[in-house]
């Protein structure tokens, strides 16, 4: 059994806990995780520098970005005047 865990330095930061992952999963494959609480656009945050995700659509022809994701530019650019 495999724990999925966040990107935050938090020892808390468990996303799924005891979970059975295919043998060959491997560092950078995505894996889609439903109902994952702050890291949805919903409730995220910029805690730890950490960028906002795209939100993603599926349906019958594919995915499709339907929010992009939050890049450091759109980030710094609250705090940091031009």
């Amino acid at each position: 059994l495999c724990r999925v865990v966040g990107m935050h330095c938090e020892s808390g930061d468990i996303v799924v806990n005891e979970v059975r992952l295919p043998a060959d999963i491997k560092r950078g494959d995505i894996l889609a995780v439903p109902v994952t609480g702050a890291y949805g656009r919903t409730m995220a945050s910029n805690y730890n520098q950490a960028l906002i995700p795209a939100v993603v659509g599926v349906g019958e022809t594919g995915a499709h970005v339907m929010i992009r994701r939050q890049t450091i530019d759109d980030l710094l650019g609250w705090d940091v005047s031009e």
